[in-house]
């Protein structure tokens, strides 16, 4: 077992194997979105509203005006980039816990009942300021 095993050699002559380009055609590549047109486009997109949360809403007599929703839409994309999951969503008038990742509200709350309430299973708040 003294016979040392010695890896093939090549010989010098034999050029490396490569392989042949490719020609490209002409093709125009559309350029990728840049960050800002994606961030966007993930603002306009619409905020769901749970079953759960349409019902505590109507018993509570909240109607949310399309300046909250903008205000809404911002707190999610904010709570987004910093990767949150779900958010307790404050306003001036209605706090809202929202599934980030999923943008959909899970239940809302009035401001008389803001002092009862514990809120669970969130990992951030976003307060939103009146703009």
């Amino acid at each position: 077992m003294t016979d040392r095993i010695y890896p093939p050699i090549s010989p010098v002559t034999q050029r490396p194997r490569v392989a042949p380009p490719v020609q490209k055609q002409n093709q125009k590549i559309e350029p990728k979105a840049n960050f800002q047109e994606v961030l966007a486009g993930k603002i306009a997109s619409e905020i769901k509203v749970s079953a759960h949360a349409q019902k505590r809403m109507a018993e509570r007599g909240i109607n949310l005006s399309p300046r909250e929703l903008d205000g809404i839409r911002e707190a999610v994309t904010k709570a987004q980039t910093k990767g949150c999951r779900d958010s307790l969503v404050v306003l001036e008038r209605v706090a809202l816990v929202v599934s980030v990742e999923n943008q959909t509200v899970i239940t809302a709350v009035d401001a008389q009942s803001l002092k009862e309430n514990v809120f669970t299973n969130i990992d951030s708040a976003v307060f939103v300021q009146n703009t």
